[in-house]
């Protein structure tokens, strides 16, 4: 199962991005209800989608972290996954459909441009805020991706945890939808024109639909039997491969059951000709020795056929 360490680390994560969008959330709904900017509204939106996001994969983290029982022998760790969907689809209607909606409604306005001194302000404040959650986030993936001897970028869109991507996502979209709103109400100021406004909603909108199917479909593949990518693949050949009396490994899958928790099957050739018995004895031992590991949740093995021995000979 998932560490006591690796739970605090997620559940920090996830903490700190919620503080940060509800403080923004709440900033930027005064100062688009003050100023009228359809990108405000827009970026408003976007916070408050985040904000509820947040919840859910609180929830999320909470829900997976449950021990096996009778019902659910292998643990519950795919919840995570269920959750995050739930998150990712309410960033895509929260966020996007009504920033999008909402932008198409301005297209036609009047134009009248008011004091938006405020929404810079906030948008300046909400640009630290959401950068500190981004930083708290890639400081943590750094830390994982170095252990796995990973990219941090490739660690960041191969990693089995969906509230590290959701959160490294969302806040980096956050980081450039506010440049877009900030671009979206100057244009609006120095030229008058209020298309420029309502276009940085849309823009902001398309944006957050954007990360939310990128994040739909990620949790989509670990719901549906995500394999492990060769980095772990290979790393868990090894494992096997080094455990006492294994000659050969002929065959290995690695699936993800949840966050940083997987399903080892494998067939194995064991030295020596022991009986029967004895053969099935060896190879539980084993498996205990392979679940050992906390990110293996199950282990499960089998004696190569001959043939299977043959073709990787």
């Amino acid at each position: 199962m998932k560490t006591r360490a690796g739970k605090q680390g997620s559940a920090l994560t996830i903490v700190v991005a919620f503080t940060a969008n509800l403080a923004v959330a709440v900033a930027k709904s005064v100062a688009a209800a003050i100023t009228g900017s359809a990108s405000m509204v827009a970026e408003a939106a976007h916070s408050w989608a985040d904000t509820g996001n947040q919840v859910f994969l609180l929830i999320a983290e909470r829900k997976s972290s449950r021990p096996a029982d009778r019902s659910r022998p292998m643990g519950y760790g795919r919840e995570a996954y269920v959750w995050s969907l739930f998150a990712a689809l309410g960033l895509f209607v929260a966020g996007g459909v009504v920033s999008i909606q909402h932008g198409i409604n301005e297209l036609n306005g009047d134009g009248e441009v008011g004091d938006h001194t405020i929404a810079y302000v906030v948008l300046g404040a909400a640009f630290l805020f959401e950068g500190t959650s981004l930083l708290q986030a890639l400081r943590r993936t750094r830390r994982e991706a170095r252990a796995l001897g990973r990219d941090p970028l490739d660690h960041a869109m191969a990693t089995s945890d969906p509230t590290l991507r959701a959160v490294l996502a969302e806040d980096t979209a956050a980081l450039v939808g506010i440049v877009v709103a900030a671009l979206g109400m100057g244009l609006h100021q120095a030229t008058g024109d209020a298309v420029y406004d309502a276009v940085g909603s849309i823009v902001v909108g398309v944006l957050l639909c954007v990360v939310a199917v990128f994040l739909i479909d990620s949790n989509r593949r670990f719901l549906t039997g995500q394999v492990a990518d060769p980095v772990l693949h290979d790393a868990a050949r090894e494992q096997v491969r080094a455990l006492p009396g294994v000659h050969r490994v002929t065959y290995l899958r690695l699936e993800f059951l949840g966050p940083k928790q997987l399903l080892l099957v494998a067939s194995v050739d064991l030295t020596g000709e022991d009986p029967e018995s004895h053969v099935a004895r060896r190879l539980r031992r084993l498996e205990a020795r392979l679940e050992e590991d906390p990110r293996i949740v199950e282990a499960i093995l089998t004696l190569a056929t001959p043939e299977d021995i043959a073709a990787t000979t």
